[in-house]
């Protein structure tokens, strides 16, 4: 079979390029326009966040969750600056860890932990911050 002198690959293969360009294209593109029809104002549809639940009422069981986090302020207003700051770089001393959570704005007990944790990974000889 021959083909015709007019007959090229070129367009027929620069037409697959340009298609699959655009499909790439479509393909990353958000899907915020695709998933749902935007509300109308006047219909009364409600909006997500018109629906999320907001704050607990005091009708609703108190879960001590709300009051735990609540309660967990840095450890700088809790011992003050010179006092968090001397636990701050014991726990620094102590820690392997890449970002441990050695930071006066932490809670206080974080940082503890974060030394009482590191201070069980040393076998035979551990820093002299461990002992104190």
């Amino acid at each position: 079979m021959t083909l015709s002198p007019e007959f090229s690959m070129r367009p027929f293969l620069s037409a697959c390029f340009a298609l699959s360009a655009a499909l790439a294209v479509a393909a990353c593109q958000s899907g915020e326009d695709r998933t749902a029809p935007a509300a109308d104002p006047g219909s009364g549809a409600q909006t997500i966040a018109e629906t999320a639940p907001g704050p607990a009422s005091s009708d609703q069981p108190d879960t001590g969750a709300e009051r735990g986090l609540a309660a967990q302020t840095a450890c700088r207003a809790d011992i003050g600056e010179a006092a968090a700051a001397r636990l701050v770089e014991r726990c620094i001393k102590v820690s392997p860890a890449t970002h441990p959570p050695c930071h006066a704005d932490n809670p206080c007990a974080l940082i503890r932990g974060e030394i009482d944790r590191s201070c069980k990974l040393w076998d035979k000889d551990p820093p002299a911050e461990c002992r104190s």
